[in-house]
């Protein structure tokens, strides 16, 4: 890591920019170290499954326990296979148009996608739904495309601000247009389950470019999400 400034490039050519001590990362894209793709799958579950299994003596459980002794190995696959899928690009969705047959020129509102991610910061769940809408460039998406766009970018440690982004972006090049809104609303467990314990707390988070910038156009779609 190579201090510049007040920013700092790590090995990889990422960079994050140091804020009141903090590093923030510039990117929307989630910070992946340089050799994760050199790792198979199997790879990686083994190496977890075994840090995981230290985690697990250091706070003095049985691991020989009936119950516990496949937790390791059930939590690295866990990881690798489900909850964190999202880091690999390879699993990125492949995604077919279709031709804009009825030439269907009005706003298409997808709500209510189940959002299921995890907190960079803790490793707990974030909770909510998304709510995103674009206009036709000529091409349509199959709806449940659109679902599986924003899972993938849920599998992976996130913030909730960047994940907003990141589902914009996926959106945007999948439909070769600018003219596309997020809106994500969601419940952080590490403010309800911990720390400040406050389960009645919801974070919104949105996205206008393009045609979404105008306000009757916004004010349309959140018309339509409320």
């Amino acid at each position: 890591m190579e201090k510049n400034g007040n920013s700092f490039r790590l090995g990889n050519g990422a960079e994050l920019k140091q804020l009141n001590g903090a590093h923030v990362p510039r990117s929307i894209e989630a910070l992946l170290h340089v050799n994760e793709l050199e790792l198979d799958d199997e790879a990686k579950i083994n190496i977890i499954s075994n840090h995981f299994r230290q985690i697990m003596l250091t706070l003095g459980l049985d691991i020989n326990d009936d119950s516990l002794k496949a937790t390791p190995d059930r939590v690295a696959k866990m990881y690798v296979k489900e909850i964190f899928s999202g880091l690999d690009p390879r699993n990125k969705p492949d995604i077919t148009l279709f031709e804009n047959k009825y030439s269907y020129n009005e706003m298409l509102v997808e709500k209510n996608i189940t959002v299921y991610s995890y907190c960079e910061h803790h490793f707990v769940p974030i909770i909510g739904k998304a709510h995103v809408a674009y206009f036709s460039s000529g091409k349509v998406i199959g709806l449940s495309k659109i679902n599986r766009i924003v899972q993938y970018c849920c599998k992976r440690p996130q913030v909730q601000e960047r994940l907003t982004e990141q589902i914009a972006k996926a959106l945007k090049e999948a439909l070769n247009t600018e003219d596309v809104a997020v809106a994500v609303d969601a419940t952080h467990l590490c403010v309800a389950s911990r720390g400040v314990g406050d389960t009645n707390t919801s974070t919104i988070t949105s996205h206008y470019s393009g045609k979404f910038k105008d306000g009757r156009t916004k004010k349309e779609f959140l018309s339509f999400i409320k």
